[in-house]
């Protein structure tokens, strides 16, 4: 029977490397988008062995399947859990988008936003990688469209519940909007616009602009 110890060994090592190649795995994927994420391709950028990848992996979906949750977690950490800091409705609601505006404009994946360069590969191709990305895709429209509807409940804005779907939709479009008009152009203003325009929205939905400091433009 072979040693724990040795085998809890492996498993860190195992681990380690498995990081480190989906680092590298989250970076191309966000440039080059899915579809351009093979075992062959990682293999290049990252100076792994081919055959190290696909022993870690299993495979082309595998390896797919393992970046896009890999990449979940860090658009959770890097936008959702700080935010979590705030009360629910406005506040988190604004420091959200100030989140997710920051995740895109600072490059935490070189292609901007990870979930937009990689949503247009497999929005009209069925299996699993297509459902791993639009769950993701809808697990953050719905929790920005919940802190409207919670903002709604607290009175903090002044429209009606069954608007909030539709002011959680032109938030994330102009949140969106920012991340390719900025990749496009090469610039940072699309990001301090979005904001203003996020800004905007919620102060005719009643939000007290107090409450929107977060949103003050600062590009």
């Amino acid at each position: 029977m072979a040693d724990p110890a040795v085998l809890d060994g492996r498993r860190a090592r195992g681990d380690a490397s498995r990081a480190v190649v989906l680092r590298s795995a989250t970076d191309l994927a966000s440039i080059e988008g899915l579809d351009g994420l093979t075992i062959g391709r990682l293999a290049e950028e990252s100076g792994r062995s081919k055959s190290s990848i696909a022993t870690l992996f299993h495979g082309k979906e595998g390896l797919q399947l393992a970046t896009v949750a890999a990449a979940r977690e860090v658009f959770v950490a890097t936008i959702v859990e700080p935010a979590r800091a705030e009360p629910r409705g406005v506040r988190r609601l604004v420091a959200l988008l100030r989140n997710a505006l920051d995740y895109s404009k600072d490059r935490v994946f070189p292609g901007g936003c990870f979930f937009a360069a990689t949503s247009a590969d497999v929005d009209s191709k069925p299996g699993p990688v297509n459902d791993a990305v639009r769950t993701a895709l809808a697990t953050w429209y719905g929790y920005v469209e919940a802190q409207a509807s919670a903002a709604i409940a607290a009175g903090e804005l002044t429209i009606d519940q069954d608007e909030a779907e539709q002011l959680a939709f032109e938030l994330v479009a102009l949140d969106e909007a920012a991340n390719s008009r900025s990749l496009l152009l090469g610039d940072d203003r699309p990001y301090a616009l979005a904001a203003a325009g996020m800004r905007s929205r919620l102060l005719a939905a009643g939000a007290d602009p107090a409450l929107l400091d977060g949103l003050v433009a600062t590009a």
